[in-house]
């Protein structure tokens, strides 16, 4: 039996059909959104037709699809049982791009300093900051956790903040203007240097819901509350919109950025058209590196376009560090901050920024080429039927199983690559629980981006901690899904109405991602 969600995926897996320019007649800015940061071939009409064959959904759950094993087709590397197996370079890059990979490396990992130093390669930390180094958030390029109690700075959290009002673009339909908070910038920074007082302690409270599954089970969901404790800097804006933050898993990104346009804007329904539900839209933001509106990809709420953008956006807001994209050497320090603004930075020698656009290209080149690991066991019975609830419940219709890759002579390693990312990377309204009221872009405060699911399986083994969604509420994947609410309320609804066998192989499909 197939659902209209099932069937909701095959067709929007029928990309032989799919062209911009249908596109632009029914979805906003199509004709515009063009993948301006890829140099790629356009596909030919048989390599429509062979795609189309490739990622249709299945009709037999008794055995693996063909290449699903390989999460990230050629790029896929061996699944490693330490804690490792994030941290590794896509399978099919070269000699030389494993060298430029390594060199990224220590500078994802680089331990930032104040300025001055006699390091002058890397001072310019802060001086307001929630970090000394990209690793330091992305723990083994895995997901950052919560804090373990009062006063653990030990942790990947944060707060992002906006206030109503500030620029729009006429270019970006339903695009909702916001702007930083007068004294604290866009981010809350909990760490800062010797002289200067923190921003925020970031203080947490939860309250606890049980959930009675089909079978008398009983899982408590933690509810939390979060508060702005010890302001530094005088107080929040009356209207400021705060938003929980944990750093996500770094797999795979590369990928996900090579996908083509179209293939993510044949997914989205904004108007519901087809009445099952589900109504994923792009958002669509304002990219600084190329001065044009673009679809959004990275990030929680897809409020960034590039990988380049997402990390020099990083490098700002959480170590304080001045890129190309982000001149400034205070980082996300506002006028209001004087002492911050006026303290000594490490930009203005040889290299004009704390990080030139050298640096930067190394960085965003390892975190293109963080391989994602071969799934585990496609072809164990549970697993197969878990996969069969996995479609049937309607999961597969936001987290969108398969594409394929744009065709690129310039980057080789990303190209026409069959992936299994299970993500749509559009947004959708995920109901009032896990709403945070806080708009970005054209992403309102209760819609949030489809997470990638492959790797979600290592999670344990990589991160030492099964937290998940944005904030971390989760202590498991089935906890996960019970916080599911808006677009997903009937899915959530019907996993915890379904046998628990259906339950446990629905959890056992999802760890072996």
């Amino acid at each position: 039996m197939r659902n209209s969600t099932h069937r909701k995926w095959t067709k929007a897996s029928n990309l032989a059909v799919v062209t911009v320019a249908a596109l632009a007649a029914t979805q906003p800015l199509a004709a515009e959104l063009q993948d301006l940061h890829l140099n790629f071939k356009p596909r030919t009409e048989d390599e429509r037709t062979r795609i189309a064959n490739v990622i249709v959904a299945p009709e037999d759950f008794s055995a693996p699809q063909r290449f699903e094993d390989l999460s990230a087709g050629a790029a896929t590397v061996r699944a490693r049982t330490d804690a490792d197996a994030f941290s590794q370079p896509s399978g099919n890059l070269s000699f030389e791009q494993e060298l430029d990979f390594r060199v990224g490396n220590g500078l994802f990992k680089k331990i930032w300093v104040s300025s001055p130093a006699s390091t002058l390669a890397s001072d310019g930390l802060g001086p307001l900051y929630n970090a000394r180094s990209c690793q330091r958030c992305h723990i083994k390029d895995g997901r950052g956790h919560t804090p373990a109690g009062p006063g653990d700075n030990a942790t990947s959290m944060f707060l992002r903040v906006s206030i109503p009002g500030g620029d729009s673009f006429e270019e970006i339909e339903d695009y909702i203007a916001t702007q930083p908070d007068p004294n604290y910038g866009g981010q809350m920074q909990d760490l800062a240097l010797p002289g200067h007082p923190a921003e925020y302690r970031l203080d947490i409270t939860y309250e606890y819901a049980p959930v009675t599954l089909s079978d008398g089970e009983t899982v408590t969901l933690r509810k939390p509350t979060y508060q702005a404790a010890d302001l530094g800097y005088g107080p929040l804006h009356p209207q400021a919109m705060l938003s929980p933050r944990v750093a996500p898993q770094m797999i795979g990104l590369g990928l996900l950025e090579a996908i083509p346009v179209e293939d993510l804007l044949a997914n989205a329904d904004p108007d519901d058209a087809d009445g099952d539900g589900i109504s994923g839209r792009p958002n669509i933001v304002w990219s600084k590196e190329f001065g044009a509106p673009m679809m959004g990809r990275f990030g929680l709420k897809a409020g960034m376009p590039t990988i380049m953008e997402q990390s020099s956006a990083a490098f700002a807001g959480d170590i304080g560090i001045s890129s190309p994209l982000y001149p400034a050497g205070h980082g996300d320090c506002t006028d209001a901050q004087v002492d911050c603004v006026s303290a000594p930075h490490g930009d203005g020698d040889d290299r004009v920024f704390e990080i030139d656009q050298i640096g930067m290209d190394l960085v965003a080149f390892y975190s293109r080429n963080l391989g994602v690991p071969a799934r585990r066991d496609v072809d164990d019975p549970q697993v197969l039927r878990g996969k069969q609830v996995f479609y049937d419940t309607g999961c597969a219709s936001c987290h969108t199983p398969a594409f394929v890759t744009h065709r690129m002579d310039d980057r080789p390693e990303h190209s026409f690559q069959l992936i299994w990312p299970y993500s749509d990377l559009l947004l959708h309204d995920m109901g009032e629980d896990l709403a945070d009221n806080r708009p970005e872009a054209r992403a309102t405060g209760r819609e949030w981006r489809t997470p990638p699911l492959w790797g979600i399986g290592l999670t344990r083994q990589v991160s030492g901690h099964t937290q998940f969604l944005h904030d971390g509420r989760a202590h498991s994947l089935l906890e996960a899904i019970l916080w599911h609410g808006g677009e997903a309320q009937v899915a959530r609804d019907t996993v915890v109405a379904m046998p628990k066998p259906d339950r446990d192989a629905l959890i056992r499909f999802l760890e072996s991602l």
